[in-house]
């Protein structure tokens, strides 16, 4: 029997990386009631052309054994300069009784968009007004269990913005690993900021890393069913205790980079700028950086 299946709901996967779907789409208008002879089921994450098999779509390989990608993933209207600014960001605190969570979260959530976040759960539909109070404490019970805690965060409609937080404890404290995506319209993405967010999270947060990108995409986070522009690193930011546990004068050398010096002098963290967003070279850029600080002395 043939099978029929069209996915209409876009899939919001910013902020959410790794997580294994299919999206489902097909090359003809969904409200098209013809026949279905000729039409091409693809997936709209990957544009691998699909095909139903025993029960279930899976990728249709060619003749030669390979996958095929979908015309219609390909051929893609443009954005007319809608943005995404994305940010991995990661935060040691000592696990003491005096510990807030979700500083650094609302500070970025702030100076990026100008207000806080506004909702915060452990998974969809998110149904709690944002509240570091609450996640700490959730975070503090998980943890007498040796549990990881996991969130997600949602700005205003007006304000496109999700994020997620995975909170666990490491030997070094209660470690923070944030993943932000915000949305912005006509270019206007505030990357003059980031240095300023970067010395913030860095004074008052307790910053390890902050890895900025920019890429040319849908302002309000969805992702459509075709070929979007990749992730293009901005800027890399080392906490004050990493360049301490580096060496500042192995921080300060790295190659094709000048970092800036961020905090009190005495105990700086350092901010490489690594491009303007659009140069796919800042990624060499990027990986020359991170063999350097890596390199065993």
């Amino acid at each position: 029997m043939q099978k029929r299946f069209y996915l209409r709901q876009r899939r919001r996967r910013a902020a959410t990386p790794g997580v294994a779907a299919l999206f489902i789409r097909s090359d003809q208008d969904p409200g098209d009631t013809g026949h279905s002879r000729g039409r091409t089921y693809y997936d709209g994450l990957t544009g691998a052309v699909l095909h139903w098999h025993e029960g279930r779509f899976t990728p249709a390989p060619t003749a030669d054994g390979r996958a095929s990608v979908a015309d219609a993933f390909e051929a893609h209207p443009a954005t007319q300069g809608e943005q995404q600014l994305h940010l991995s960001i990661r935060t040691t605190h000592p696990a003491d009784d005096n510990l807030l969570l979700g500083g650094a979260l609302e500070a970025t959530w702030q100076a990026l968009t100008g207000a806080p976040p506004a909702g915060w759960s452990t998974a969809e539909p998110v149904n709690l007004p944002w509240s570091p109070r609450q996640l700490t404490e959730l975070a503090r019970t998980r943890a007498e269990k040796s549990a990881p805690t996991w969130l997600v965060a949602v700005g205003a409609p007006d304000r496109p913005a999700i994020a997620t937080c995975r909170v666990i404890r490491t030997p070094a404290g209660v470690e923070e690993q944030i993943t932000l995506a915000f949305g912005y319209t006509a270019g206007r993405a505030p990357l003059h900021s980031l240095a300023q967010l970067a010395e913030t999270l860095a004074t008052r947060h307790r910053l390890t890393s902050m890895l900025t990108y920019l890429r040319t995409a849908r302002a309000d986070l969805t992702t459509p069913p075709h070929h979007e522009a990749p992730l293009v690193p901005l800027s890399f930011t080392l906490g004050c205790d990493a360049v301490r546990l580096v060496g500042p004068t192995v921080a300060e050398s790295g190659p094709d980079v000048c970092p800036i010096r961020l905090g009190p002098a005495s105990r700086p963290a350092l901010h490489y700028p690594l491009g303007d967003g659009t140069d796919l070279t800042s990624w060499q850029r990027l990986k020359q950086l991170n063999d350097h600080l890596r390199a065993p002395r």
